[in-house]
């Protein structure tokens, strides 16, 4: 394309990262008490209360418009707690606890620690396969977790360690709020706001995975399993690993028979104890060509 060509299709506005980058601020104006400054580079101005929506919309945006340019159309959420141990620290923790003389209880917690460090190699496994297995298809599978530790961090390990990419949606936490090592950084984000965190779990999913865990988790799932029910989203595979933990934790018979639920509600979900067995159960719901996912499907108005 010739010069006088170009000229006619070239950019009649600076775009606004030229503004904001060739804004000189005069000293008399370059306070934090001026008003000089363009708004969408005036942080104060942004955090402020009225600016919630703004912010809310950003948060929806953000991750979508990444999510598009990188073509990540299809989603496996594994969701757990934050305090599962992988099972070599949890063996450290629980013969430094027999070396320190610790009491009944401490025994107890270490031991049980112990235990439950299963699941973390459990989901590491299932975070491998997944991300090894779709490579074979037209649109492969990304594992998306909340990107903090424990069965989290064990879903992002297993894909990093298969040599794929994983997503981490983090949350600003008094606790927990350091992502993980194993997440890929274009893809590492971090929220403000639980709703639309949870709405991004949802967008892209072709499946959700649950492993032990507790109030967080217990939300997360609840969540999913009420907009399925609802129908306000369309069904997937909802896969709760360990079925002795959640059939402990959850008397799901007990809803069904007080008329809480119904029977028909128990075929939302599945009990998986191995990472073969769920994805052997993804297979037979989608064969080998899981579909992608369009965002459009999850019919959340915020």
């Amino acid at each position: 394309m010739d010069s006088k060509r170009s000229d006619l299709t070239a950019r009649n506005f600076p775009t606004a990262e030229e503004e904001a980058e060739a804004l000189a601020l005069p000293a008399r104006y370059a306070g934090r008490d001026s008003a000089y400054r363009l708004a969408f580079t005036d942080i104060d101005f942004l955090l402020q209360e009225e600016l919630r929506p703004v912010r809310m919309q950003l948060e929806l945006l953000k991750p979508d418009m990444v999510h598009k340019r990188l073509g990540i159309e299809s989603t496996i959420v594994i969701f757990g707690s934050a305090r599962i141990l992988p099972p070599d620290v949890a063996r450290q923790r629980l013969e430094a606890a027999q070396a320190d003389g610790a009491d009944g209880d401490a025994l107890r917690r270490a031991r049980m620690q112990v235990q439950m460090s299963r699941y973390y190699d459990a989901a590491r496994e299932f975070a491998h396969l997944v991300t090894t297995r779709s490579r074979r298809h037209e649109v492969p599978i990304y594992v998306v977790t909340g990107g903090g530790p424990g069965i989290m961090e064990a879903g992002n390990r297993g894909a990093h360690e298969a040599g794929g990419k994983s997503i981490g949606l983090n949350i600003v936490l008094p606790h927990e709020q350091a992502p993980n090592p194993y997440i890929t950084p274009e893809l590492c984000f971090q929220f403000h706001y639980f709703g639309l965190r949870k709405m991004h779990f949802l967008m892209r999913s072709i499946a959700l995975v649950c492993f032990p865990g507790g109030f967080g988790t217990l939300d997360e799932m609840f969540e999913v399993l009420t907009l399925v029910q609802t129908g306000k989203s369309r069904r997937r595979p909802i896969l709760l690993f360990g079925r002795e933990f959640w059939t402990r934790l959850i008397d799901f018979e007990l809803l069904v028979d007080t008329g809480m639920i119904a029977a028909a509600d128990l075929k939302l979900f599945h009990f998986v104890e191995t990472a073969d067995e769920a994805w052997a159960l993804l297979e037979r719901e989608y064969g080998f060509d899981a579909p992608p996912t369009q965002t459009g499907d999850l019919a959340v108005d915020i």
